[in-house]
């Protein structure tokens, strides 16, 4: 006899209730938000010490000047230009800058420009994550490879040059570290601790629950991991749906549900107001919804058929008018997004086994080819009143199979015209 799993809420009044309150929390925290954005922005400057993240040239009417992206020690990231020749990258500095209302609320949240002056500079001290860095860069002479290989061990900025070529091939997804890479990494994590862990529960403790103890560790290990690559938004919102999915089956209860899905969201939202406008944090939404809403109409298909084939076909399929409302990049190339999905999921634990043992250079030769693929893209945006009518056939394609059919629709004949009859 098949016993369904209970669900997260067995009432809609108590799932209900649960969002209102934790709506009101996302308006206090966001009102709290606003006074300081208000204060921010009526001081005629302000003194603040920053941590560079990315620093690169930029030329205009002959003249080259840097765009620094920094962090305050407040919290907050934003752009400054500098028309020095020094290098700050690896450096801590104490700048003035000049805030004005050019900078609107939902830039202050997320990330602005802003002109400064800076007033001093200091080397940063070698962390360990600076010592990695360099060890992963060392096993690569092109820079390309150097900044594609610490963007998807260690989440920091990829070069831009590559990031283009990333975007055309349609695998942004996959150097962005998200839900993607935290899954492969649970089950590389959970898979190795468990060969480990089973003959000794066998022997010593088979009163134990493996899924308890093992995934205990490797929850601890994965949010280290998430505190040492600085919580970006996508990865974030991952960890937080891996841990409360990891505790839901503990406990039973149902877990491809979008009731789950929408908790996690408010929850996150309550914790950090300022993902409300985070496009990464958006798109890793998007990706999930699309992922449980093809579980739900394909989880009678047979295992080895959704996995390879309904998931990255349908994702790339559905996540297309949603990502073409904000990214206009459009290359044939980006047909190839699913394949090179799925080679992924070997290819990253590859990697990091290949960089452990001082051998990363070894895959260098095919992702040169691979990035030189693309040369010339296109530029084809949504109007926004479009992805909005195709989020909303998405939310319908919950309740009704015809709606989804309609929605599936949509996206494929939205793929043709992209690719077929536009190339």
């Amino acid at each position: 006899m098949h016993v369904e799993k209970p669900e997260l809420f067995p009432e809609k009044k108590t799932f209900v209730w649960f969002i209102f309150v934790l709506a009101v929390v996302i308006g206090l925290r966001l009102f709290v938000e606003y006074n300081a954005y208000k204060s921010f922005v009526s001081k005629p400057f302000y003194y603040t010490y920053v941590t560079v993240l990315n620093a690169y040239e930029k030329s205009k009417c002959a003249r080259r000047y840097q765009i620094l992206k920094l962090k305050s020690d407040e919290g907050f990231t934003f752009y400054t230009t500098s028309h020095l020749k020094n290098n700050y990258l690896n450096m801590r500095l104490r700048v003035q800058i000049f805030p004005n209302k050019d900078i609107s609320f939902q830039d202050y949240l997320g990330t602005f420009y802003v002109k400064s002056r800076i007033k001093e500079q200091s080397p940063l001290l070698l962390t360990f994550k600076d010592k990695l860095l360099k060890t992963v860069a060392s096993q690569h002479e092109d820079k390309t490879l150097q900044s594609f290989y610490n963007a998807i061990f260690f989440a920091t900025p990829l070069d831009k040059k590559l990031r283009e070529k990333i975007a055309m091939l349609g695998v942004s997804h996959l150097v962005a570290l998200s839900g993607f890479h935290l899954g492969i990494l649970w089950g590389l994590v959970y898979g190795l601790l468990l060969l480990f862990y089973r003959p000794l529960q066998q022997r010593y403790f088979p009163y134990r629950h493996a899924l308890f103890d093992v995934g205990l560790v490797t929850m601890l290990l994965l949010g280290a991991y998430v505190w040492f690559v600085d919580f970006p938004p996508s990865l974030l919102r991952s960890f937080s749906m891996l841990l409360v999915g990891w505790m839901m089956l503990l406990f039973g209860v149902e877990l491809l549900s979008f009731i789950f899905l929408s908790s996690i969201v408010f929850i996150l939202l309550a914790l950090f107001p300022s993902l409300v406008v985070s496009l990464s944090f958006g798109l890793s939404i998007a990706g999930v919804f699309y992922i449980f809403l093809l579980l739900q109409y394909t989880k009678k298909s047979k295992a080895w058929l959704i996995t390879l084939v309904f998931i990255p076909m349908g994702i790339f399929m559905f996540m297309l008018p949603v990502v073409h409302g904000v990214f206009p990049v459009t290359s044939g190339y980006q047909l190839y997004s699913p394949l090179l999905s799925l080679l992924f999921v070997p290819f990253y634990p590859g990697v990091m086994i290949l960089h452990l043992l001082g051998l990363g250079f070894v895959l260098d030769g095919a992702l040169l080819w691979l990035f030189g693929l693309p040369s010339v893209g296109r530029e084809m945006l949504l109007p926004l009143w479009v992805v909005l009518l195709y989020i909303l056939l998405s939310f319908g394609a919950i309740w009704s199979r015809r709606v989804f059919y309609l929605l599936l629709g949509t996206a494929f004949l939205y793929m043709v015209y992209l690719f077929i009859f536009v190339e």
